[in-house]
């Protein structure tokens, strides 16, 4: 069994850690595993709950080198017997191998599985293959998949997909990752946050050795313990690599320094063989070890007797992915291309070879041809498999030598890589390549791909918030595409128009459009189109005020999910529940946002699923859960700024009605990017609120100036709801303006002073802080005494402050005192909770000391510790501390 886990072996005898030798020459497995024997334990537990029918999911984390594979690997002596372990390797590929982890499966699974994963195509067939595999097997499975933070985006959804499943399977979901490497935006996040949601996880973060642990590792090489532990700071590689140095007092300062020590005095032959291998940055399947190497695997027995590499009859692998990354890097860099360049000849020779890796080795020879040849179709493979993320790095690659492809050619990469960019919200690069691809079709005097290409363009310069070249684009369209001949492609280039008016708030021009749109796309038969230009018809009916709107958009869904047109039923999506949300139809909304994100995070449609996760921030916003608003708004804090505007809006929302810094900065970046789109649906949100941030800090001038601008776009557009909340906010100010008296919005009713209809509205709608400010509009104090106690409640001091202001003016002399919030002059905003816990793990205590000495389970410190850990914004507790000291946090408060 390497390294690397690479295939599946059943467990032998049980036995505990802590009954191994603690002195002498101790393996490989021991010295990852000191100070293990808690984790041991509970991954044993969850294997046998497992086996008993209760599937669960488990995170081994902790930085490269920790320990996480050895503790993967002395798993099988704790399991029951006969229990399989399956453990797949995800790999440092420039651009990763869609299914990799996967496919290192075969040969160890079932015929259907090692078939779905080795053609790749068809994700649900993988994802139906992988659930058989383990709910059928007569014995419960561990299925371990190694260094998921180099997952590829194929792999990430598969494992979204059983991660949902888990609970009903025989079988335990083990992954592990480097937690230091994942920044707030890596793609594990979304699976990570997943799995915090799942029945039954079980965080396992590894920490480094204690100098009790290092002093019994140096023991037999007579090192100085001390010595070792400053070097290495525990880190149980380190530990190990400089232990079988030999060093003493010329410990290695580095892990490459103790690797390059043991292969002082190799045969210059293993050496070689050593270095061809460490290119390949994955394990080496045998076929692939017999065309690099001469002799095959007899010139790596030395190597593997000192522990450097794992070999076994189907593949070799480096003992720990840190020796390979140590060989490569010591390379002259003439060496390592000659060896790449040895490692394509031998993937292109063989039939079936992964294209990702052909390419992968072909930019690390500089051999610009094979990137040529090979690139777009490892693109395509990614994209086939749903990674789309690699795809458009693939393309990235190839179009760096656009010097080797005809024009037309050239704009067929371009635009696949514009679309690449466009599905995974990479909006600045999919208008640069858009535009270039645009130009090349002028120049080709190809009239009907010109055509497509503009609208096109138009699309991506929507997505990238740019409303006058996405008009100027649109318009260019249609007037290409009309004398064409080509009635599909106009059809989408109307209905393109059609969706910008409706946009726009131009209704019955969207309307117009869309109709023509609709007959065309009946003619030529085109679902797809269909659905577009139905989606447009209806929203642009209901938002203009009819009702009967709603029903097109419902039907253009039902036409692309039956068409299986996943973009056009993402839109679908997204439209419906941002104008159930707009309306208040809290409950529809929650009903359509889980299928609507579970259809975008498996077509890795990233700009949807993070718009649809802002979408979520706003229903949660609405039901004042700050907490999961602010977690979900997140998803939308990118360069896609059709959802990262209405998630500043939704961020800087929170902080003004909980009393923290930052909304103004928020608020004024939002304005920007709302004021370039040109559309109600971002500048109304914004608008409200930042005249409601201006009217809690009593700047009633600062309220007219920004919502009296907007208010007269919106005043007569009946069908949404920003004319009435911002008439809201100017009479607030003082400056009531005309409202339409039908409307029966309860901003509406406030505005009208009939606040009791309004707070019965947002009591049924689950709203609890605006229902708690209608009350709070109540003359009577036994009222707005009611509505403080609300608003003490949800930590919404601002609102509180200016109602005990009102209450003190009315003579009030009880009046309650509220919450002393810890996170008063807290920038941070921890919670109390959250700050004893930040203390406690700048001490350097461990999540179970922490439970112990809190009196909590160890998984709610889990959660406490992940929470403070991202509102410090740090990748690590070290970092945390560091972050939690330079805010003055770690000094006890008086409160």
């Amino acid at each position: 069994m390497g390294v690397n886990g690479v295939g599946a072996f059943s467990s032998g005898q049980a036995g505990h850690p802590a009954e191994r030798p603690r002195g002498g020459r101790i393996g490989d497995v021991d010295r990852g595993i000191l100070e293990r024997e808690s984790e041991l334990a509970r991954l044993a537990a969850a294997a046998r709950q497992a086996a008993a029918g209760a599937g669960s999911v488990a995170l081994v984390f902790g930085e490269a080198g920790i320990g996480k594979s050895s503790l993967v690997k002395a798993m099988p002596d704790l399991l029951p017997a006969h229990a399989r372990v399956l453990v797949g390797q995800c790999d440092d590929l420039a651009t990763s191998r869609p299914l990799g982890p996967f496919r290192d499966l075969v040969g160890s699974v079932g015929a259907e599985l090692a078939r779905a994963v080795t053609d790749g195509g068809d994700r649900h067939r993988v994802y139906e293959a992988l659930h058989a595999e383990l709910a059928g097997t007569p014995h419960p499975a561990v299925l371990v998949v190694e260094d998921v933070h180099w997952a590829d985006e194929a792999s990430l959804d598969a494992l979204r997909f059983l991660v949902r499943r888990m609970e009903r399977l025989p079988a335990l979901l083990v992954l592990t990752y480097r937690d230091d490497e994942l920044s707030r935006g890596h793609p594990l996040r979304h699976l990570l946050g997943q799995v915090s949601r799942a029945p039954r996880a079980h965080r396992l973060p590894l920490a480094r050795l204690s100098l009790a642990a290092v002093r019994t590792l140096s023991a037999a090489g007579r090192l100085d313990p001390a010595q070792v532990y400053e070097v290495t700071s525990g880190n149980p590689f380190f530990v190990a690599e400089v232990v079988a140095a030999g060093g003493t007092g010329g410990v290695p300062p580095t892990v490459v320094d103790a690797v390059l020590a043991r292969l002082r005095g190799l045969d210059p032959a293993t050496v070689d063989a050593l270095e061809q291998l460490a290119v390949v940055p994955s394990a080496v399947e045998r076929p692939l070890v017999d065309a690099l190497l001469t002799d095959g695997v007899a010139a790596l027995v030395a190597a593997e007797q000192r522990g450097l590499l794992a070999v076994e009859p189907e593949r070799v692998a480096f003992r720990h992915e840190l020796i390979r990354r140590a060989v490569a890097d010591s390379l002259p860099a003439a060496r390592r291309i000659d060896l790449n360049r040895n490692a394509l000849a031998a993937l292109v020779a063989r039939p079936g070879s992964d294209t990702a890796r052909i390419v992968h080795h072909a930019a690390q020879a500089g051999d610009q041809d094979a990137i040529a040849r090979y690139g777009p179709d490892a693109a395509r493979d990614a994209a086939g498999a749903g990674a789309h993320r690699e795809a458009a790095a693939q393309l990235r690659l190839v179009l760096r030598r656009r010097q080797r492809y005809g024009p037309a050619e050239l704009a067929d990469l371009l635009e696949r890589y514009a679309v690449e960019s466009y599905t995974i919200a990479d909006s600045a690069a999919a208008v640069a390549a858009q535009r270039e691809a645009v130009a090349l079709r002028r120049s080709l005097g190809d009239t009907l791909a010109l055509g497509a290409d503009l609208r096109w363009l138009s699309r991506i310069h929507w997505w990238a918030g740019d409303a006058d070249e996405a008009q100027e684009a649109a318009r260019e369209a249609v007037d290409v595409l009309e004398q064409a001949g080509d009635e599909r492609l106009l059809a989408l280039a109307v209905s393109n128009i059609a969706q910008l008016r409706m946009l726009s708030d131009r209704y019955p021009e969207a309307v117009a459009h869309a109709e023509r749109a609709i007959v065309l796309a009946r003619r030529t038969e085109d679902t797809a189109i269909l659905s577009h230009a139905l989606n447009n018809v209806g929203m642009a009916r209901w938002r203009g005020g009819d009702p009967g709107g709603r029903k097109q958009v419902e039907e253009s869904l039902d036409v692309a999910l039956a068409a299986g047109e996943v973009e056009h039923a993402c839109r679908s999506y997204a439209n419906l529940i941002w104008t159930l949300l707009d309306n208040l139809q809290y409950a529809e909304a929650d009903r359509l946002l889980p299928p609507a994100m579970e259809l975008a995070d498996r077509a890795e449609h990233f700009g949807f699923l993070t718009y649809l996760h802002v979408e979520l921030a706003i229903r949660r916003l609405a039901a004042a859960d700050w907490e999961e608003a602010e977690r979900h708004a997140e998803f939308g804090m990118h360069d896609f700024l059709p959802a990262r505007c209405p998630a500043l809006t939704v961020l800087a929302r929170i902080r003004t009605r909980c009393g923290r810094p930052g909304a103004d900065e928020l608020l004024t970046e939002a304005q920007g990017i709302a004021v370039r789109t040109r559309e109600l649906q971002r500048t109304g949100p914004v608008a409200a609120a930042l005249a409601e941030a201006a009217w809690l800090r009593g700047d009633n001038d600062a309220v007219v100036e920004a919502a009296a601008p907007v208010h007269a776009e919106a005043r007569h557009l009946t069908g949404i709801p920003y004319g009435a909340e911002l008439a809201y906010w100017l009479g607030k100010s003082g400056h009531p303006v005309p409202l339409d008296d039908d409307s029966q919005h309860p901003y509406a009713l406030q505005a009208r002073g009939r606040w009791r209809e309004a707070a019965s509205i947002w009591q049924a709608a689950g709203c609890p802080y605006e229902h708690a400010a209608a009350v709070a509009e109540s003359p009577h104090p036994a009222d707005k005494l009611a509505a403080l106690a609300e608003l003490d409640a949800l930590g919404a001091e601002p609102l509180a402050r200016v109602i005990r202001t009102e209450l003190r003016r009315l003579g009030v002399r009880r009046i309650p005192r509220g919450p002393l919030a810890a996170t008063r002059g807290n920038p941070a905003g921890l919670t109390d909770r959250q700050l004893q816990v930040m203390r406690l793990l700048a001490e350097g205590l461990t999540n179970s000391e922490i439970a112990a000495r809190l009196v909590v389970s160890v998984r709610t410190v889990d959660n406490h510790v992940r929470a403070v850990l991202d509102k410090l914004d740090a990748p690590t507790r070290r970092h945390a501390a560091e972050r939690a000291a330079q805010l003055g946090l770690l000094s006890e408060r008086e409160t």
